[in-house]
């Protein structure tokens, strides 16, 4: 049998990542509260989260969310060690 070449199998491994799909160690966690818009036009939401899965399963932490974001959506988190600072209450 003929053995392919260190090139003909680079080809090969690239032309399979050409069409697959590669996933990142996200843990899924749902909306609990909205607290309010931050940033500093509004353009962000803090939100609680629990964490659905994974190491801090169960854990409620305050996220800051970019988009239309609504109680009992999932969302994807990347990692679930940091949480966001509070919202400052502005008094008039």
């Amino acid at each position: 049998m003929a053995e392919k070449t260190q090139e003909e199998q680079k080809k090969e491994d690239k032309e399979q990542k050409k069409g697959t799909v590669t996933f990142t160690g996200a843990v899924p966690g749902r909306v609990e509260e909205i607290m309010g818009r931050t940033g500093t036009r509004g353009e962000a939401v803090q939100v609680r989260v629990k964490i659905l899965d994974g190491y801090d399963k169960n854990k409620v932490l305050r996220r800051n969310v970019k988009g239309p974001t609504r109680v009992g959506d999932i969302l994807m988190l990347r990692e679930t060690e940091i949480e966001a600072r509070g919202l400052t209450q502005r008094r008039k």
